[in-house]
């Protein structure tokens, strides 16, 4: 159907930068440099720019950034990472494949961020790093959770693979702690054709190790000084994400009009909740995701009416089969439970008219109606 709603309209996107993308990939291919290419290194001033940070080093994807970084900390078997369960795998992932164990503690109700006062009693002698997650386009309360950990020597790892762009304060996520993660996934804000990732730091030495790990250990060719990964950025993905950046605060404007627009017709509601941007946060609306607690209802209208629909996500982390008894559960994750019964995502990208929005407000309404 000409006039099917997407979810996130990646065609589009590529109609409107097509030239620029084309020329681009075309460099890559003319040159030939496909590993760790110019377009790497360039995208990688540019990010650095753009946050904030000292250096930015590209990875092949946001998991890899925070497995690059769990590494780079030294962070090990004995060790315990606070974290959230309210997150995708990959949070945990990374953590459990260093052999350290996930600490999952709850969320504030109305960010559905990592909740500082339970990240404070969840802290141990074996507590090594703390990684709230940046959900959804928000940042979780860094300078609460920067305080916490700071006394303790913590390292801080900022989950910014929804948030590139977002902003903290007037700082830019990936540039709230001592390491920013984030993901180019196609399907971010900021997303390549393919996977990507990078971490950003101000720390000169985690820097270089980040990017001595990214290439297998090696400070040069064939001379390994510490356990690494192949974990580098293709370069045909930077000259696609150089493309995209051009006009990335462009999206990232109309994004927020969308999300904002969302949660006026939505404000009020008895059957709907959204989630609430905290003060000095500027959110990138990477999705848009309510909660409620008629969502089954809601989804079937949605579905009926051609309307796209997500769950970002279904279940904790902490109790799927892989992680159930591999994560240390600090409290009784009460939030978190109720809010991956209840949260469901509509369609958010830059390219969504007005129409479109329209029908999908009114497809949300009209099921909490008549649900209630």
């Amino acid at each position: 159907m000409s006039d099917a709603i997407q979810f996130n309209d990646l065609q589009a996107q590529y109609r409107s930068i097509k030239p620029s993308v084309d020329a681009r990939i075309q460099a890559v291919l003319d040159h030939g440099q496909y590993i760790l290419g110019p377009e790497v290194r360039e995208l990688e001033a540019k990010l650095a720019a753009y946050t904030g940070a000292k250096h930015c080093i590209g990875v092949a994807s946001g998991t890899e950034a925070l497995l690059i970084a769990l590494m780079a900390l030294g962070v090990g078997p004995g060790d315990e990472v606070i974290t959230t369960s309210a997150t995708f795998v990959a949070t945990l992932e990374t953590i459990v494949l260093v052999g350290a164990t996930p600490v999952c503690v709850d969320i504030d109700p109305a960010t559905a961020t990592i909740d500082p006062a339970a990240v404070a009693a969840a802290i141990t002698a074996k507590t090594r790093a703390i990684v709230p997650v940046s959900l959804f386009g928000q940042c979780a309360d860094m300078d609460a959770i920067n305080a916490i950990a700071e006394p303790h020597g913590i390292a801080v790892i900022e989950d910014a693979a929804q948030s590139f762009g977002a902003t903290y304060k007037d700082r830019r996520s990936c540039h709230t702690s001592l390491i920013g993660c984030t993901s180019f996934f196609p399907a971010k804000g900021l997303g390549c054709y393919g996977d990507g990732g990078a971490i950003f730091t101000d720390d000169d030495d985690l820097a270089q190790a980040c990017r001595e790990i990214r290439v297998h250990g090696q400070p040069q060719r064939y001379r390994h000084t510490r356990i690494g990964v192949g974990g580098r950025l293709d370069t045909i993905q930077a000259a696609v994400l150089l493309a995209k950046l051009e006009i990335f605060d462009d999206e990232l404007a109309k994004r927020t009009a969308i999300g904002e627009r969302y949660v006026a017709a939505f404000a009020g509601h008895n059957a709907i909740e959204t989630h609430r941007i905290a003060p000095g946060n500027a959110c990138s609306w990477s999705y848009f995701s309510l909660k409620s607690p008629h969502r089954d209802a809601i989804l079937a209208t949605l579905k009926a009416e051609g309307i796209p629909t997500a769950i970002y996500y279904p279940e904790p982390m902490h109790v799927q089969p892989a992680y159930a008894g591999k994560c240390r559960v600090a409290g009784d994750l009460a939030e978190t439970t109720r809010w991956t019964g209840q949260v469901f995502s509509l369609p958010m990208h830059p390219y969504l008219t007005e129409e479109a929005q329209d029908r999908v407000i009114d497809a949300v309404l009209a099921g909490a109606a008549a649900a209630v």
